[in-house]
């Protein structure tokens, strides 16, 4: 084990100053998709079980019930409808206006951080070029020393590779991530428009039955 982990340090070191800030990037990543994913365990609401109640109350005219059944379930769809059924209305325009304001506020939330995952796809690989440029730089300088040294050459452009073997990485991992993450949302997205139509469907049968 010891020897593993010192092999480690040994290529880390051999990438240059670059290195650094792609350890910070890739610990940003590991942050970023721990706390999406424990956000997102917690966004995902049981539509399945909410609508059919959630319909009949609303065809029936219960705002009241329905808001307090919506409070009471979790999940991001279900902040969505409280937020909305909260506030009476009597035009269908006007809730598809309110599930859409709403909508955009909480999907912004879900899509929070993303966009770093997004840079940092960009920034690695950019990064581990930089540390290799930066080494073959080094390597080629020993042609001014003295001659016949192309095996320090070839062996310094080696170590420097290592800076852009790193960088992309980096780049893979937090695109695997970034992949994953927007894979969830997209279905939670889903959930959200399934629950805003058929709230909006229940919600009109209900003002044709008051009529």
């Amino acid at each position: 084990m010891m020897e593993f982990f010192a092999s480690i340090f040994s290529l880390f070191s051999k990438g240059g100053l670059v290195m650094y800030p792609l350890l910070a990037c890739s610990f940003v990543v590991v942050a970023i998709f721990i706390e999406r994913c424990a956000y997102l365990s917690s966004a995902r609401t049981d539509i399945a079980a909410l609508l059919p109640e959630l319909a009949g109350k609303l065809a029936s005219g219960n705002w009241d019930e329905a808001a307090r059944l919506c409070a009471t379930a979790k999940g991001t769809a279900a902040a969505m409808l409280a937020q909305c059924l909260g506030n009476p209305v009597h035009d269908r325009q006007q809730l598809e206006q309110m599930l859409e304001a709403s909508a955009t506020r909480l999907v912004a939330k879900l899509r929070y951080r993303l966009n770093f995952l997004d840079t940092i796809v960009t920034l690695a690989p950019l990064l581990g070029l930089l540390g290799t440029v930066i080494g073959m730089i080094q390597s080629f300088s020993v042609l001014t020393i003295k001659a016949g040294q192309p095996l320090a050459i070839t062996g310094g452009v080696g170590e420097a590779l290592v800076a852009t073997a790193a960088g992309l990485c980096v780049a893979i991992i937090a695109l695997v991530a970034h992949s994953y993450l927007t894979h969830r949302i997209e279905a939670i997205i889903a959930d959200m428009e399934e629950a805003a139509n058929s709230v909006v469907t229940a919600t009109v049968q209900g003002w044709q039955n008051e009529a």
